[in-house]
């Protein structure tokens, strides 16, 4: 009988000397966020990597957006996004809402990564050269993925019961996540179509 307690005991401390994390979302959501953002990250970095200065500053038209400006959106973005799931999570969690979350994760993605679907960005998100070389602003962007990546990785927050209310509906807080990784897939579009440009710089 001592034996037995002993193995409990000793198996209970097991247990506990591990961090086990909350079923706020399932192993495969969180695997699904991670894997889109490091996707999307490593997409867009092998895509401007070894740009000649002529090729991310490079228009199409005077209207149009260069890569480098592309870059510097996607950085203000990382952080302007996050800011706002974070937003989200400070309002209490409530259950009863999500009857109100009419988009499906897919349906978050594929809207957002849709370029049919032309949508004019705010100020606040309008490339000025805050971050003062292209250099830093490519910095800016991968280092706050990375952080975003890691916290995902991590988190124990009730992403489902925490909501964003964006244009076009109600999301819940982990497809705030999907929305802004499908983000940089949306502008790495743009970056390609920039390169097939006739009069694209060869170098």
């Amino acid at each position: 009988m001592k034996t037995s307690k002993l193995l409990l005991l000793t198996g209970i401390v097991f247990l506990m000397s591990f961090d086990v994390l909350s079923p706020g979302i399932t192993d495969a959501e969180r695997k699904r966020a991670v894997d889109l953002l490091s996707d999307s990250r490593d997409n867009l970095l092998k895509k401007v990597k070894g740009l000649s200065t002529e090729q991310l500053n490079f228009k199409a038209s005077p209207e149009s957006w260069s890569i480098a400006e592309c870059v510097e959106h996607l950085a203000l973005s990382e952080n302007n996004i996050f800011g706002m799931y974070q937003s989200g999570m400070k309002v209490a969690a409530d259950p009863s809402k999500r009857s109100e979350v009419k988009m499906t994760d897919d349906a978050v993605v594929g809207l957002i990564i849709d370029r049919t679907n032309k949508i004019k960005t705010s100020e606040m998100f309008v490339p000025s050269n805050k971050f003062g070389s292209y250099d830093a602003t490519l910095k800016e962007f991968t280092v706050k993925r990375n952080n975003s990546i890691n916290y995902v990785k991590t988190t124990t927050d009730d992403m489902r019961n925490h909501y964003n209310d964006l244009p076009f509906g109600k999301i819940d807080t982990y497809q705030t996540i999907l929305f802004m990784a499908g983000h940089s897939k949306r502008h790495t579009a743009q970056i390609d179509e920039v390169m097939t440009n006739t009069n694209y710089p060869k170098k």
